[in-house]
């Protein structure tokens, strides 16, 4: 379920160019009418059991409040009825335009101004475009509810669209769609789009294209929101720790004298031909190292009542990594590096889209079986358990969205909007429960048909691949059937507790009763430290070689297993560290616990999985290197330090990832795992039972031979490097400035205050870079820090004419920090942003587990990030100015370019 939901989260974020706040799970239910609010206003003190307050303005607008006080936040949100298909192919790109010149300017406020007013509480705000709407939303310390609400107004219907905003905002979306068109899974997407969708408002991107992007004027934007921004086709969502009556009034003070000026028609669905004109076949060449393949094929609205048979068919065929094709392919025959298949469902139409990437001297076989094993698919091969496994994790996803006030606003804000009410979650779930075998052998003969494909193909240049073959395997290995006819998270510090363990270990208990799931993270130092040069990647590799079996149950075993009890469970390293984590079902934690056990104590380390795991690392090396961004920062550590684990490739090359062993790993594996761990528990769980697990995982595995020694690193001597990505349209500059590492409290605090400062929508390096030189969609700070090291960086994604220019912006922004004193609202702006990311990045119980066994594994208090925070509301505009007079000079800084 995770691989289906991160591509299409991954989809939409490539074609929007904005985050996505769309949801999948849509069922046929009739809209519950809301009360039409004609004075006075309803009580809503009363409403029972905590369900949403839903009520309907005067003037059709509808209002959405739930209350949850797990956190001190409250999320808004706007949703308006236009995206990319209430447009014509003249002003395609003109939804997404307008969602960017909201902050560029409204009656109320200046260019950047929204942004700093939100940051500068400590809230966050973003926008979004999707084929069927656009959202405005921000998050906000709960005392700030006001402003959140005003905002998100004055962003949707005061927008003053000035001629030179828009002129410079047009060549930042330019910069986005061609960042887009430099990754190969938006670029594939696109293609199928316009295959899948011809003749229709989805056919075209939602980010316009490069004809159409800079030929938009204001008066077409001021015409396209008097055209649908209408109230009657609007809802105000709002979520969090509030008081709904005092909600209800202030949406009503904001919004309710807003008139709607014309009629609303829902728009028709489109039609699925009865016949179609496939295979058709498009092939791309390009300078990457995989081959990327998608096929798709045309499936109902998302309103249908078939969506959620075809979700779970698609989660079967391959949602996660227990599905039909994954095992097939992946697995089994070892013909891709990645395979998955899931249904994207849009308010007119959708596609059920498979998704593949692998080597360009395996395509031909690939499609060859997979179009047989499409050919001969019969859903009555599925066993119960296979099914019951797949409801399950659906049902999963859509329970966890609750566990984030964003994820719970965006989950009732789309079934209100879209569905009429939650009752369409309800609906959905006992859908999914009666979809049986027999409806999924009709949904797949009725849309997965060979005459309704959709192949898009993008290829390494000279790779061989031949579109007109692989249209003929599909003719000849999958004959086309007879049209089929339709048939019927709060945080509990009081509650923390540590506990000392046999061996220098550490238990920590992080209780939260909010939802009856379990998160915990095991912690040890190592991971890069413990390798020296000639066995870079080793460590990645261990974590990824280690939960794919232990002694007692084989790779697919526990793939079932985890996936029967709707568990995750995952291993990474890092440059000091390595982790293995878990997240589960409460109630299944006498099944669970054995088996991270042995996972730990007993893993199998076998030849044939470390063959697989080494395939995995060296195809996801290869795909790195095909994104900008990704050899960027790929390449960065090597570039910036000489020596210590920071100085290695932490993936390795595929030359070094592919000489490693079972043995190898073992022996790292058995040093990695003395070192003693840190284990923090968070959610529901029985501490007796927890700390029993603890002791005897301790008492196996920990004997330190010698504590371990986090390096000091000495930096390298060249400070530029130059990368080439043929054939991309984007340059990549990050600059890097070495900094004090984590130990350094007083350093840290100015350092992340600096870094709040320059980020953002409403920091330096965008108001400066962006919003008045158009420079790019993406320019933005970070900082990373180990305990002794760390650095600095500037960052943005460019024209390769505007190279030059960026570096100048960037050198300009430092110079006016180190010449003059930061004013006290730009002070109080970061330290508020400081406070509010930290919450809003510590909601899940994973965030929180992962955060105190992180600490103190590595030698910090439960508490240091709060430290931090509080010491980087005392630091200065002068401390400010000290410290980037002393670490962020041009003479001090390293530069890595990535150019076309």
């Amino acid at each position: 379920m995770f691989r289906k939901l991160l591509l299409l989260a991954g989809l939409s974020l490539l074609l929007a160019g904005c985050e996505f706040a769309h949801m999948n799970k849509r069922t046929e239910t009739a809209p519950a009418p809301a009360p039409a609010m004609e004075a006075p206003l309803p009580d809503l003190t009363e409403n029972a059991q905590g369900a949403p307050n839903i009520v309907r303005l005067k003037n059709g607008l509808t209002v959405l409040i739930k209350e949850d006080d797990r956190f001190p936040l409250v999320n808004v949100r706007l949703y308006v009825h236009a995206g990319s298909a209430y447009e014509t192919p003249k002003i395609a790109g003109i939804s997404h335009l307008l969602e960017h010149m909201v902050f560029k300017g409204t009656k109320k406020r200046g260019p950047g101004e929204t942004a700093r007013q939100i940051e500068s509480v400590g809230g966050s705000l973003n926008a979004a475009t999707s084929f069927d709407y656009t959202v405005y939303y921000v998050e906000v310390p709960d005392d700030q509810w006001s402003l959140g609400m005003d905002v998100v107004t004055d962003m949707a219907f005061n927008q003053v669209i000035d001629p030179a905003e828009l002129k410079s905002e047009q060549k930042v979306v330019l910069e986005e769609l061609e960042r887009g068109e430099d990754t190969p899974s938006s670029k594939l997407f696109k293609t199928l789009q316009s295959m899948v969708w011809k003749d229709s408002s989805y056919a075209w991107p939602i980010i316009g294209y490069r004809e159409t992007v800079p030929a938009l004027s204001r008066a077409d934007i001021k015409n396209y929101i008097a055209t649908h921004y209408q109230p009657q086709s609007m809802l105000l969502a709002v979520v969090g720790k509030v008081d709904p009556d005092k909600i209800l009034a202030e949406a009503d003070r904001l919004l309710g004298s807003l008139e709607n000026t014309r009629s609303f028609t829902p728009p028709e669905t489109l039609p699925i031909p009865e016949a179609g004109s496939g295979p058709q076949v498009v092939k791309m060449s390009g300078k990457w190292n995989k081959v990327y393949l998608g096929a798709a094929f045309p499936i109902p609205h998302s309103s249908s009542a078939e969506i959620p048979g075809l979700e779970l068919l698609c989660q079967l065929l391959g949602g996660d990594d227990t599905s039909r094709l994954y095992r097939t392919f992946k697995y089994d025959r070892q013909l891709v590096d990645e395979i998955s298949v899931a249904p994207l469902s849009l308010e007119r139409g959708g596609m059920l889209y498979v998704h593949a990437v692998l080597d360009a001297d395996k395509v031909e076989q690939f499609w060859t079986e997979l179009n047989k094993e499409l050919a001969s698919f019969d859903p009555a091969d599925f066993t119960d358990r296979e099914i019951e496994r797949a409801r399950l994790n659906l049902e999963n996803s859509l329970f966890l969205a609750k566990e984030t006030l964003s994820g719970l606003a965006g989950k009732l804000g789309y079934f209100q909007f879209f569905e009429g009410g939650e009752q369409a979650e309800t609906n959905y779930l006992f859908a999914l429960h009666q979809a049986d075998r027999a409806e999924m052998k009709h949904l797949f003969d009725k849309y997965v048909r060979p005459d309704q494909l959709a192949l898009a193909v993008l290829e390494p240049e000279n790779g061989g691949v031949d579109a007109d073959k692989l249209a003929a395997i599909t003719r000849a290995d999958w004959p086309v059937k007879a049209s089929v006819k339709k048939s019927a998270a709060a945080e509990s510090v009081s509650g923390t507790t540590e506990i000392a363990l046999p061996g220098g270990s550490k238990l920590v208990l992080l209780p939260d009763e909010t939802l009856p799931y379990t998160a915990m993270s095991f912690y040890w130092t190592g991971g890069d430290g413990e390798l020296t040069p000639d066995q870079q990647g080793l460590a990645a590799l261990t974590a990824g070689a280690l939960t794919r079996g232990t002694n007692a149950m084989s790779a697919t075993e526990l793939q079932d297993f985890l996936s029967d009890y709707a568990a995750s469970l995952g291993s990474t390293a890092g440059r000091n560290v390595f982790a293995v984590e878990a997240k589960f079902p409460t109630r299944f934690t006498d099944k669970v616990l054995p088996v991270i056990r042995d996972t730990l104590t007993a893993p199998a380390f076998s030849a044939t999985e470390v063959a697989r795991a080494k395939q995995d690392q060296i195809a996801s090396i290869k795909q790195r290197e095909d994104r900008p961004l990704g050899l960027a920062f790929r390449r960065l550590f090597p570039f910036l330090y000489k020596t210590g684990p920071y100085a290695l490739l932490h993936d390795g090359t595929p030359e070094s990832v592919e000489s490693f062993t079972s043995t190898d790993i073992i022996r790292f594996w058995s040093r990695q795992s003395m070192q003693p761990f840190t284990l923090a528990v968070c959610g529901q769980f029985d501490s007796a039972a927890v700390e029993a697990f603890a002791q005897a995982i301790a008492k196996t595995l920990t004997a330190p031979t010698g504590e371990y020694v986090f390096s000091s690193p000495q930096w390298n001597d060249e400070r530029e490097a130059d990368l080439h990505l043929p054939d991309r349209n984007q340059a990549h500059i990050v600059m890097a400035f070495p900094a004090p590492g984590k130990t350094d409290l007083d350093a840290t605090a100015k350092l992340e205050l600096l870094r709040a400062v320059l980020s953002g929508q409403s920091g330096l390096l965008f108001r400066d870079l962006r919003d008045k030189q158009g420079l790019a969609y993406t320019v933005t700070a970070l900082l990373w820090q180990s305990r002794n090291t760390g650095f600095m960086g500037l960052y943005i994604g460019t024209g390769p004419d505007k190279i030059d220019q960026s570096m100048d912006g960037f050198r300009k922004v430092l110079a006016d920090l180190a010449a003059n004193p930061l004013p006290e609202a730009e002070l109080t702006r970061a330290r508020n942003i400081l406070t509010g990311d930290y919450y809003q990045e510590h909601q899940s119980l994973l965030s929180r587990s992962r955060e105190a066994a992180s600490l103190l594994s590595r030698g910090f208090s439960l508490d240091h990030e709060q430290a931090v925070i509080e010491r980087a509301k005392t630091v200065t505009a002068a401390e400010i100015q000290e410290l980037v007079k002393e670490y962020l000079t041009p003479d001090k800084a390293y530069v890595m370019k990535v150019t076309p």
